[in-house]
Formats: C-alpha cells, sequence, structure tokens
C-alpha cells in the first residue's frame, strides 16, 4: 500500500512564501513524475508544476518566476516553493505520482490547504 502526506500548507499574507512537501511511503520501486496541483472552490483541479525522474521541470504559466518544484529520491519526496503569493492561489494543493510498484500507478495525497490573504 503506498501513500502520499502533503504538509507545509497554511495562512500567509499576499506576498508571502511556502513550502510544501508530499512524502511517498510504502512499498516502492521507482517515482517517475511527481506533480503539484492545486483546486479552489467551484474550480477543476489544475497542474501547478511537475518534475520527471530525469528533473525536467513544467509550471503553469501563472507561476513561472515565483514557484519552484524540487525532488529528493532518496525520501520520495517532493517540495513545492512558492514565492510571492498571491490570493487567487488559494486552495487545497495536491501532490500526485507515478510510481512503480508492481506496475505503474498514480497516486494522489489527501491535499493541504494554502489560503493567501490580501
Amino acid at each position: 500500500q503506498v501513500q502520499l502526506v502533503e504538509s507545509g500548507g497554511g495562512l500567509v499574507q499576499a506576498g508571502g512564501s511556502l513550502r510544501l512537501s508530499c512524502v511517498a511511503s510504502g512499498k516502492i520501486f521507482s517515482i517517475k513524475h511527481m506533480g503539484w496541483y492545486r483546486q479552489a472552490p467551484g474550480n477543476e483541479r489544475e497542474l501547478v508544476a511537475q518534475i520527471t525522474d530525469g528533473g525536467d521541470t513544467n509550471y503553469a504559466d501563472s507561476v513561472k518566476g515565483r514557484f519552484t518544484i524540487s525532488r529528493d529520491n532518496a525520501k520520495n519526496t517532493v517540495f513545492l516553493q512558492m514565492n510571492s503569493l498571491k490570493p487567487e492561489e488559494t486552495g487545497v494543493y495536491y501532490c500526485k505520482m507515478l510510481i512503480g510498484t508492481t506496475n505503474l500507478y498514480q497516486y494522489w495525497g489527501q491535499g493541504t490547504q494554502v489560503t493567501v490573504s490580501s
């Protein structure tokens, strides 16, 4: 059984910073893609950033230059450093990983709330 657990969310003022973490545990042979998604109230879940096992990254246009995704393969962990946060970036942030166990499966974390006040 693989489990993803996010942490690091909270309340921050506009212009502030937060660092999210997501740790995968369980019987894991490899982790391919890791990513962060955001879901605001009433909206669909959308991609914020993703990183491949080769270190290639991809960001939503709205966060380029302010957010940085990184990973620690030894600890099965993905991070999202968020700077200069904006109120419209309030929402639940979910991590997603493509993990090799007996096969390749997609896993989601339970989400962590980020609230940016104006």
